[in-house]
């Protein structure tokens, strides 16, 4: 059955805050996702994740060092949007980061260095390759974009074998598992938690990508019963990215996720 999404209240007595804020006061909380905006905390982050018990090779040790990692395999998902497979070092490294973190990718591009932040799809449970979802901005297609997307368009051109820099992890957000939510407003400040019970996500197009790894944590962890309530943007209905893995995991944990769709371009009738 479809549900209104036109009013603010949509969550209850949810509050709302922004990524950008440096305020964050009262429980429960929902997060406002932005396209591609959910970040995390660099280091702090870090450090807590490579204490985990199982200990494996990882990829990313230091946030400021670049390392190169070959492409092996490019995967159409929609008419702009492919999936990018990197291998790492060996089949046994994992990449590094946590729940709600980001990483960089750079290039030099036409003579200019190129820097943009991913999301992985993948997570360190992968060993040995990690996965990127990327929305391609092609030159002349876009009016906002007249010229594409640098990054986008130089990671389509690319064949198996080529090398693209990677460096991480980096945000001011960390999700803790169990509600509970690290959030830093700089690299040098302390972070501060709050703990919830339930989230509101907001993402739009290839912004599903951080959100995905919130909502993939908090539902293979029995004991988390944190609720997620996901608005996904898009232009069109063919638009919406990772539809499948969404909704199967609405099906199966129906008390942990809701999903509302909006598209700028819906289908008649």
């Amino acid at each position: 059955k479809k549900r209104s999404i036109n009013k603010l209240d949509l969550f209850g007595n949810l509050q709302l805050f922004s990524a950008a804020s440096r305020t964050y006061k009262g429980t429960p909380v929902c997060v406002a996702l932005g396209v591609a905006v959910l970040t995390a905390i660099g280091g702090v982050a870090y450090t807590l994740w490579s204490h985990r018990k199982r200990r494996v090779p990882t990829t990313l040790l230091d946030s400021n060092v670049k390392v190169p990692l070959r492409l092996v395999d490019k995967e159409t998902v929609t008419h702009n949007t492919r999936r990018f497979r990197f291998a790492l070092p060996t089949p046994k490294h994992c990449l590094g980061f946590a729940v709600g973190q980001h990483i960089y990718l750079s290039a030099k591009i036409d003579g200019s260095l190129v820097v943009r932040p991913y999301t992985p799809v993948s997570s360190n449970a992968d060993l040995g390759y990690v996965d990127l979802v990327i929305k391609i901005y092609k030159k002349g297609v876009h009016p906002k974009f007249p010229e594409g997307g640098k990054m986008s368009q130089y990671l389509d051109n690319l064949r198996n074998g080529d090398t693209v820099d990677f460096k991480g992890p980096d945000g001011k957000l960390l999700y803790q598992g169990k509600g509970s939510i690290a959030i830093s407003s700089g690299k040098t400040s302390a972070p501060k938690t709050q703990k919830v019970s339930r989230l509101g996500l907001i993402a739009g197009g290839t912004g599903i990508t951080p959100v995905l790894q919130l909502i993939r944590q908090i539902t293979k962890d029995r004991n988390d019963h944190t609720s997620c309530h996901l608005i996904f943007a898009n232009e069109t209905e063919e638009d919406i990215l990772l539809r499948g893995e969404l909704e199967d995991l609405q099906s199966r944990f129906p008390t942990k996720l809701k999903i509302w769709y909006t598209l700028s371009n819906p289908p008649d009738g």
